[in-house]
């Protein structure tokens, strides 16, 4: 227990020395460095968003891109373009990553023994929950009945390197009904390509690369000449039913509203035969 007290006590001591307080039009911020140079990035998280901050000859700017009648006014890129010119920021969003790249490079190029410093790899997640209506085409469904979907997902974003592409694992329910008795619950690993990524909105492929589906159901099934088939039971299994499908995230208060269509097409599983109707609507936040 001392043990772990004192560690904690070495690690708070570490994060307020990283920190130092800057007056800023008035207000005391605490601010991390990110950069520093002949420009120098400053930062942090207050009150669950995120503030950044650029500090050249003794002055310190806040860089804002504040929503104006559904639009975004991108004040930020404006105080950039001073330093490195409206091309290289035609392209930056308002992240700690890019941020730190264009100032590493109005540094670089002032100085000739500055030592870029930016970030190679910064990961991001996301978690959010959805909900909607399926008929799940790949078992036996011969009213081809649509029922209610609930699920959850995390994602794993790099806004660095990969900033089109993400990671997603997600968990859904089926719950049947009376004319229905068609239960699912599954667990999969899904790719996403964002073919449009911008601040605000973004649209993408989702691939359903591997899970597991464990599936409960009793129904009976009205045969050409009358009879009745009853298919009853449960089980699960492992799959890689490689089912792509699209989906976006259009940016909503502090984090996202998320469509999707899942299961539009499938590489990997047969089919009933019916069109496949699966979609649902969501929100998801920042980690």
């Amino acid at each position: 227990m001392k043990r772990l007290f004192f560690t904690l006590v070495i690690l708070f001591s570490g994060i307020l020395m990283a920190q130092e307080v800057y007056q800023v039009n008035g207000e005391s911020i605490p601010l991390f460095s990110e950069v520093e140079g002949t420009a120098s990035l400053l930062w942090n998280s207050i009150d669950g968003n995120y503030r950044y901050f650029l500090k050249k000859d003794n002055t310190i700017t806040e860089l804002k891109n504040t929503p104006l009648n559904g639009t975004y006014q991108q004040e930020y890129k404006k105080i950039l373009k001073e330093l490195v010119g409206e091309e290289r920021v035609k392209d930056v969003k308002l992240t700690r990553p890019d941020l730190a790249r264009v100032i590493d490079e109005f540094n670089a190029a002032s100085d000739a023994n500055y030592q870029i410093k930016s970030e190679s790899v910064q990961l991001k997640t996301r978690l959010g929950g959805f909900f909607g209506m399926t008929n799940y085409p790949f078992f036996v469904n011969p009213d081809n009945t649509l029922l209610p979907q609930l699920g959850a997902e995390f994602e794993v974003i790099d806004e660095v390197k990969l900033i089109r592409h993400s990671m997603v694992f997600q968990f859904r329910q089926i719950i049947g009904n009376s004319d229905y008795d068609f239960s699912l619950s599954q667990i999969t690993f899904n790719y996403r390509f964002k073919f449009v990524k911008t601040e605000t909105f973004d649209l993408y492929i989702n691939a359903k690369v591997a899970g597991y589906t464990y599936i409960s159901q009793d129904i009976d099934i009205v045969e050409n000449d009358g009879s009745i088939t009853n298919i009853s039971g449960s089980g699960g299994e492992f799959q890689a039913p490689f089912a792509l499908g699209l989906g976006a995230d259009i940016a909503l208060g502090k984090g996202y509203l998320t469509l999707l269509y899942q299961d539009a097409v499938t590489l990997n599983l047969g089919d009933n035969g019916n069109f496949p109707v699966d979609f649902a609507i969501g929100y998801k936040f920042n980690l």
